[in-house]
């Protein structure tokens, strides 16, 4: 299962979205697609939609059997500890921030 939110989609990509994707919020998608597809799709919309950010979701062989991926300009940041990914809107002690 893949899950992508978009911020600042242009209507064109949009719809480019909703061939292989539901919309159940605007600007969400879900689906299930091959990794190939994926790649390709997200390649796509990479590739032509600029000043995009997205949150891509998708199905993992790990532990937490999910793996984060952003692109563009993200308000929030994710990282990998010890095989786990978390978000973190902030860190208290900039000493201890991993970026």
């Amino acid at each position: 299962m893949t899950v992508i939110i978009a911020r600042d989609i242009p209507p064109a990509i949009r719809g480019m979205l909703k061939r292989w994707f539901v919309e159940p919020k605007p600007n969400v998608f879900v689906g299930t697609v091959s990794r190939r597809t994926r790649d390709k799709v997200l390649e796509y919309v990479k590739r032509n939609a600029e000043g995009l950010s997205l949150l891509v979701i998708s199905s993992e062989t790990n532990c937490q059997g999910f793996r984060i991926e952003r692109w563009g300009e993200p308000d929030r940041r994710d990282t990998s500890i010890s095989g786990l990914w978390l978000v973190a809107e902030a860190w208290i002690e900039a000493e201890n921030s991993p970026f």
